[in-house]
């Protein structure tokens, strides 16, 4: 029955691009007889599965328009989680808007009546925030080599792309040189795709942007390492050094903290940069749509800061400080003195 079930999803995955196969194609494809192929057609017959055979010396089997959904894979609410999904992707994964829409028609194609008419009443309009922060498209290309390489732990051969997506030559001053490196996992945060993996170049685990990497594929094995920290989350968040960029803000602004660079990191609002300073202090490079809003959040650090930078920046923390000592002063007074 197993053997049967896997048999039938894998003819009807065959069947469901709209393609016109022949019963020879159909059994050669799934390594099996051209009467098992038609006992496994009539047994989606029977599940509703409209196949229609082609009749004449170029026929075949073809499976027709109002298809449904198989129904050991997908129950009313699952349908349904899977539409939600598909029309907020866009908004956690940038770079992905066009697949996920092509992915919802085709869903829609396959839903039974009932589960349609659900589908059409959760059509959604998602407008960004001001605080997403859209990463540079990846090429599909790219985050399949990472993908394919980290499932089969093969080993990768990387070179680090600019921001804007773009291969420096030789010659450039920002030019890095391949790194070969064990690729271990793939951690999506902050709207971003990050790559976790030991740099057999460095001889250390990094934490790298997927876009901004240019993927060489190999077949070379490597085995699994232990990770550097027990918690994965942790690990990419607090790494400082992520291959991250500032986001495009109308003000962005610079400050030394005095805290280290992997407090910072894992607190820090998307599309800002750390730089690790020494163990004690780092710089901190972030934007907002005012200089009080970068001013705001250096303050949610409670800690001491330095160096900032432009002069717009350090007169916003002046005017900040002296409204809030205005506040403070006010609160002091007591009810009778307001």
């Amino acid at each position: 029955m197993a053997n049967t079930s896997h048999r039938a999803l894998q003819l009807l995955s065959l069947l469901g691009p709209g393609r016109q196969w022949s019963l020879r194609e159909l059994a050669t494809r799934l390594g099996t007889s051209e009467r098992t192929v038609r006992r496994d057609i009539e047994t989606l017959r029977r599940l509703d599965y409209p196949i229609a055979t082609i009749h004449g010396p170029d026929g075949g089997y073809r499976l027709g328009a109002g298809r449904t959904l198989p129904p050991l894979l997908f129950d009313h609410d699952q349908a349904l989680a899977v539409v939600v999904a598909l029309q907020t992707a866009p908004s956690t994964m940038f770079g992905l808007r066009d697949d996920a829409a092509r992915a919802l028609a085709a869903l829609h194609q396959v839903m039974p009546p009932a589960l349609r008419a659900s589908m059409e009443s959760l059509r959604l309009t998602r407008l960004q925030n001001y605080w997403e922060f859209p990463a540079p498209p990846i090429d599909p290309a790219a985050l399949t080599a990472v993908g394919t390489a980290v499932r089969h732990r093969h080993l990768l051969v990387t070179e680090t792309l600019r921001p804007d997506g773009t291969r420096p030559e030789p010659s450039d001053p920002d030019y890095l040189p391949a790194h070969r490196i064990e690729p271990h996992h793939l951690v999506v945060w902050a709207a971003r795709w990050y790559l976790v993996a030991y740099d057999l170049t460095d001889n250390e685990w990094r934490v790298r942007r997927v876009d901004r990497l240019h993927p060489r594929p190999t077949t070379q094995h490597f085995a699994a390492r232990a990770l550097p920290h027990p918690d994965l989350a942790h690990f990419v968040m607090s790494t400082h050094d992520r291959g991250d960029t500032p986001a495009a803000w109308q003000c962005t602004g610079t400050a030394r903290l005095n805290l280290p660079a992997h407090v910072v990191a894992r607190w820090a609002p998307g599309g800002s940069v750390v730089e690790h300073l020494d163990t004690e202090y780092c710089r901190l490079t972030l934007g907002a749509w005012s200089w009080a809003g970068i001013a705001g959040i250096l303050a949610t650090f409670d800690t001491e800061l330095t160096d900032l930078h432009p002069p717009e920046l350090v007169h916003a923390c002046r005017r900040l400080a002296h409204r809030w000592a205005t506040i403070a002063d006010t609160e002091n007074l007591g009810p009778s003195h307001k």
